[in-house]
Formats: C-alpha cells, structure tokens, sequence
C-alpha cells in the first residue's frame, strides 16, 4: 500500500508538472505574439512620417486622399461638439425598453444601467450622448493629476484595465455592493484602458461615467493608452460603436474622442502613491504634467511636431513682445492648406523638399492655427477649465513646446518597467520607454514618493511587484488572452498604504458544472488555451513564409526539400524572434518523422490561406497583406470619415499604392485590380471591413 501510495504520488506530480510546463509555454506564446504585434504601431507611425517628410504625390487628387487621412480625427471646435451633443433633438419613442436617465444621476440609474447591459439591453443613443455632455462638463473641472487623501478615505481600491470585458466590471460592482459603495470613507480609481479587445466596451465606460457623476469626489478615473482615437480604430472601440449605433454612431464617436482627451492623467494617493496608467521615463516630470493643457492630445500616437515659428507669437506674447514683430516671418512661412473648400496652391511636385516641408505643415499646424483663428473671432467666451486656469496662473512658469508636452503623455501612457538599469526607447510598444530600477528609484526620491502603481501589462497572477516592490503592476482583466489564461486583480490601500490584493478569476460555465465536472477544468482549461495559442503562433508564421523558406534554403545545402528537426527550430525564431522554445513547441506544430528530417515546403503548404483567396491574388503579395492587415485596416478605418464600413475601389487602390510605396514593394496595376476584385466577395463595387479580414483569414488545411 505504501509504494502505492509513492507511485501514485510520483505519477500525480509528473502530471501537475506537466500542466505547469504546457501553462507556461502557452502564456510565453501569447505574450510574445503581443509584444510582436506591438511594432505595428512602429510600422504605422512610420507611414505617416513617410507621408510627411518623403512621399510626393503624384496628382492633387492623390495630395488630397493624403491630407484627408491626417485630419480624420483632430480636435473639433467648442461649437461643433455642442452640435454631436444635440441630444434634446433625439426623440426616444415609446417602444423603448431599456433604461432612462435623468440628471443629476442616483445609485439607481448606476444599478439599472447593470441590470439592462446584463440583460443585453442597449441604452438609447439620447441617454448616451446625455451621460457624455454630463462627464465631459465634470471632467473639464478636473487637474491633470488627481489627488486622493486617506486622512478622509479609509480604503482606497485601485482597479486595472477592464478591456471591454463586461465580467470584470459585473465583479467590479460585486466589490462596490459587497465592499461598499463609494463613500468619503471608501475611494475608488480605475487606472484606464477602459475599451477595446473586448465587446462591452461601450457599456464599461457608461457604467464607469454614470458612477463618476453619481460620486465625483469618490470615483477616480486614469486615462490609458487606449483611450486614444487611433488606437481606437486599430482595436475595435470604433468599430464596435457604429455597430451598436448606427443613426447616431458617428456623433457619439466625436463625443468619446473628446471626453478621453479630458481624463485625468494620473492618481496621487496621500502624496506617496503615484497612480498612473504606463509608468515613467528618466525625463518625467510631475510639475510639467499638472500644468499641460491634456485635452489637446486626442491621440498621442499622431504626433504633431509644432514648429517653433509657430509658438512664437504666443510666447512672445507671455514675455509681453509685440506680434507685429513676428508678422513678417510669419507671411514667410510654408502655405497651409484652408479647412474651408477652396484651391490651395500647393509647391510643385518636382521639387521634392519644397513640397515635403509644405505637406509636414499643412498635416501639422493647418488644424491648431485655424482653430485659434477660430476662437478668436467667437463672440462667446470661452469656458474657463481647470487648465485655462493653471495656464493663467503660471504665466511666469517656462513654456514648453508641444513635443516635450506630447512625450511627457506619451511616456506615461506607454511605458513598461525592465529589470535592467537606465532608459531606453520601447521598441516593442513603439511608444513610451523601458524604465530600469534606478530610474524608479530617482523619480520616487525627487517627489518623495513611496511606490508607483501602474497597469499596462498582462499579468499571470493579476499582479507583480517588481524594482524591489517599487513598482506594482496591476491587471484586472481576466481571462485576457483566452477563458483560463490569466486571473484579475484588484488591490486595496489603507492609511498605511500597505497593498492588500483580491484576485478572481470569471468563468460563468465554471459555476454551472457539478464537483466531478469541475475536476477535468484545468485540463479542458489549458487545453483550449493551447489550442488558442498556437492557432496564433501558425497565423505568426504564415505571415513570414517567404523569410523561414529563405532560412531554411540556409541549412539545406544540397536543395533536398529538407532539413534537420533541430536546424528548423534555429531558423524559425531566427525569423519570428520571439524567444519562444520551439524544440519544446515542435511537436505540436510539426508531424513526427522517423528519420528526424522535415519536408519544409510540404509544412509551409500546411499554413495556408483559404482556396478562394489564393485563386486571384499571387502568393507574395497575399504574404505581405496579411502581414500588414492590421496597419491597413486601421487606414481604411480613418479614410472611412463617415464610419460606413464601406471604401470604394479608388480609395483602396490608392491607400495599397501609398503603403507599397513605403514598403519598398513593386506592385502592377493589374496586381492590385485582381486584389480588388478578389476581395469584393459579394460584387457590390465596394470594399467592406469583413469582407478585407475575411479575404485574409488564416485556417489549417485538412491534411
């Protein structure tokens, strides 16, 4: 009995080890293929500064295709705000059912918002951009950084990033019935990134406002780094509003886009505790984040990089200079194109740095000049905001240039914490910076802080300390990758600001099965977060089949069609870098051989796009497209200015010549008209949305 005993035990932890090695290996995928996929964001940026600095165009009616992408998107005046938020014209007739909203808001209207979006109820588009008029007017009052004392709030709940996932806010209110609703005596702050991913995005931030205006001084929120229009094209919040709203989809939009450049930046808790969504860069600064003026920056990932020329009259006029002083080299300045409809006479095309410098400046400062022009003719005054008061206050203070501002938001919106000394640039993200324990260290001295909270990151558990727990990274978003990937966390600090964590994990089918049932959970778990992962990782190397056949021609030296299991293995992440452990990998990803070799073009056949697919459009240009598919859909998404879901085959043409332009590809024009024509599936003259993702949607042969 008793070596029975041993050898069920030995068996047992075999087979526990064996589901923590699967778990683990399966986590590394989908992070590496995350951070992978975060250099489109490098990609994109770098088409726009193609377009800016480099592209000419080769016709006006390619100049103005360019010009329409950059203003997609930019700062709308006060006036046209206020006609999206024309939300007293909006009749709710009688057949509506879901919840209604009056103003000032009560805890009831917070509890039957729950109640209808968990019944999958649709607020009706006049309550919504009601709510949106509301948050923005309190948001307005607000600075830059919040400020939270536990001298008044016993217990302060910091929650991370929902990602559109209605679970976690359901949890979320859970926490506020069973915890307690906010009080004087009990704060909360959700530190951002608030939509996206998920499906229940729109919902999350109704829920979330209608809290904030039911208790202003108690709900704290932190703008993320995907409460930003562009990022909101790429990851679906755009998308999933004109869905849900298609009357009135397009004005709601612009009241989002407004209301995320008004969130606060960051969470001060007792003047020890830094709450912000990203983390910090070696040139933070806390004094110059109170100050700068954030509704400014709808998106910090389209940067615009303000001349100095353009700065000078309003600095001159803080130093009490004389404007007609800079007139004449104002009139000497690069010719700007008129938000009004008329003929812009633009350099000629032959002299490619002329009109380079003329297109960087009518996509930089065209919008900003006009718009104070704008406000300057207005007979309304202007709505005096907590930052209009700072400005006026701390006209002494230096003045900082608009790209010093932008990193400043830029950095502690995007960056993440490594465990190597100094700074240096996140490549991976494409935005913000890699900050090492002596750059935390040196940030918490200079403002005598104790530890920074901050979110941005997947993490296993829902949380980690890192920078010798100076730095907590808090996740509340589970399940993020896959059901089963990852708990949430929620953490909870009292006077003494010592950390107290609750981690859950949301599963509705798990509370449904009996105890039998739920024994065969963590390997039905893993399994389908396994098979997950890796139909992720076989889309990842599709994507670069032309480099891996390139790579594996390098160990084939006699052109057998065949190479060694262990030479495959160093030539994949030779190829993908994604320091995953493809030996370990293999099996589940190649057939087993007798003879240890691998026919690699017959495995490459196994990645394959669909038959249709594959019938009009040659192999390479397919290859490039989908590697692509994300930079270009989030094009096509900011050329669709009337969020139809619909670009004509012009608008196509000219969008794929653009980005192969950049690309370095040689393309025909045939190539591409029998790209168009293989996409249009249902032949109605026009590219949808679907129909693009369809065309270039990655499945597994039958073998």
């Amino acid at each position: 009995a008793f070596k029975a005993a041993v050898l069920i035990q030995q068996w047992y932890r075999r087979y526990v080890a064996r589901l923590e090695m699967r778990r683990r290996c399966t986590w590394r995928i989908f992070q590496s293929i995350e951070y992978a996929c975060e250099q489109d964001q490098i990609k994109l940026h770098n088409f726009f500064s193609y377009l800016m600095d480099q592209f000419t165009p080769s016709s006006s009616k390619e100049r103005d295709f360019i010009s329409r992408m950059f203003i997609s998107g930019e700062s709308y005046k006060e006036a046209e705000l206020e006609k999206c938020c024309d939300y007293e014209s909006i009749e709710v007739p009688d057949s509506y059912t879901g919840p209604r909203l009056s103003f000032p808001l009560l805890p009831d209207h917070a509890t039957a918002l729950l109640e209808a979006f968990q019944q999958k109820q649709q607020l009706h588009a006049r309550y919504v951009l009601n709510l949106l008029h509301e948050t923005r007017k309190h948001l307005k009052q607000l600075p830059n950084i919040s400020h939270v004392s536990t001298c008044y709030s016993e217990e302060v709940t910091v929650c991370g990033a929902p990602w559109g996932n209605l679970s976690l806010l359901t949890s979320t209110c859970s926490l506020l019935l069973q915890n307690g609703l906010p009080s004087p005596s009990k704060s909360y702050v959700f530190n951002g990134d608030f939509v996206d991913r998920g499906k229940q995005s729109l919902e999350i931030l109704i829920i979330l406002f209608a809290f904030l205006l039911i208790y202003p001084k108690e709900v704290h929120l932190n703008r993320g780094n995907h409460e930003d229009h562009i990022v909101n094209l790429r990851y679906g919040f755009t998308k999933e509003v004109m869905q849900k709203y298609k009357v009135h989809g397009k004005k709601i939009l612009r009241m989002f886009q407004n209301v995320f450049c008004w969130l606060p930046l960051a969470t001060l808790i007792d003047q020890k505790v830094l709450i912000i969504h990203g983390g910090i860069s070696d040139t933070t600064d806390l004094n110059m984040l109170e100050k700068i003026q954030r509704d400014k920056f709808i998106s910090v990932l389209r940067m615009k990089k303000k001349k100095e020329s353009s700065r000078k009259p309003e600095i001159q006029a803080i130093n009490g200079e004389s404007k007609s002083d800079t007139e004449a080299a104002g009139n000497e300045a690069a010719p700007r194109l008129s938000l009004q409809p008329q003929s812009a006479q633009a350099p000629s095309t032959a002299n490619r740095l002329e009109f380079s410098r003329w297109l960087r400046q009518t996509v930089q400062d065209q919008i900003d000049t006009c718009r104070r022009l704008v406000d300057i003719s207005e007979s309304e005054p202007e709505e005096l905001t907590y930052s209009s008061m700072v400005s006026l206050k701390d006209v002494d203070e230096p003045c900082w240039t608009y790209q010093e501002e932008w990193k400043q938001i830029l950095d502690i919106l995007w960056s993440d914490p490594m465990p190597q000394e100094g700074c240096r640039e996140n490549k991976v993200r494409g935005g913000g910076c890699y900050f090492g324990p002596d750059v935390t260290e040196k940030f918490l001295e200079k403002y005598s802080l104790q530890f920074l909270i901050r979110s941005h990151e997947c993490k296993q558990e829902g949380y980690e300390f890192c920078h010798n727990r100076k730095v907590l990274t808090i996740f509340s978003a589970s399940n993020y990758y896959e059901i089963g990937s990852n708990r949430g966390a929620y953490v909870k600090l009292g006077p003494d600001l010592i950390p107290h964590f609750v981690q859950y994990q949301a599963n509705k089918t798990a509370h449904m099965l009996t105890m039998t049932q739920r024994q065969g959970i963590p390997v039905a778990r893993i399994s389908r977060v396994e098979e997950s992962a890796f139909r992720a990782l076989r889309e990842k190397l599709f994507a670069h089949t032309s480099a891996l056949i390139s790579a594996f021609k390098a160990y084939d030296g006699d052109n057998t069609g065949r190479i060694t299991l262990s030479n495959w293995a160093t030539a994949v992440e030779s190829v993908l870098r994604l320091g995953l452990p493809w030996r370990m990998l293999r099996p589940q990803l190649v057939r087993s051989t007798e003879d240890g070799m691998l026919e690699y073009k017959s495995w490459l056949d196994d990645l394959a796009m669909e038959q249709r697919s594959r019938e009009h459009i040659q192999s390479s240009l397919l290859e490039v497209i989908y590697r692509n598919r994300s930079n270009l859909e989030t094009i096509f998404r900011i050329i669709d200015r009337d969020h139809s879901g619909l670009i004509s085959f012009e608008e196509f043409q000219q969008t794929w010549k653009l980005f192969s332009s950049h690309m370095n590809i040689e393309l025909t024009d045939d190539g591409i008209d029998d790209l168009v024509r293989s996409i249009d599936f249902n032949k109605d003259g026009n590219i949808d949305f679907n129909e693009f993702l369809e065309a270039f949607r990655l499945v597994k042969q039958c073998p």
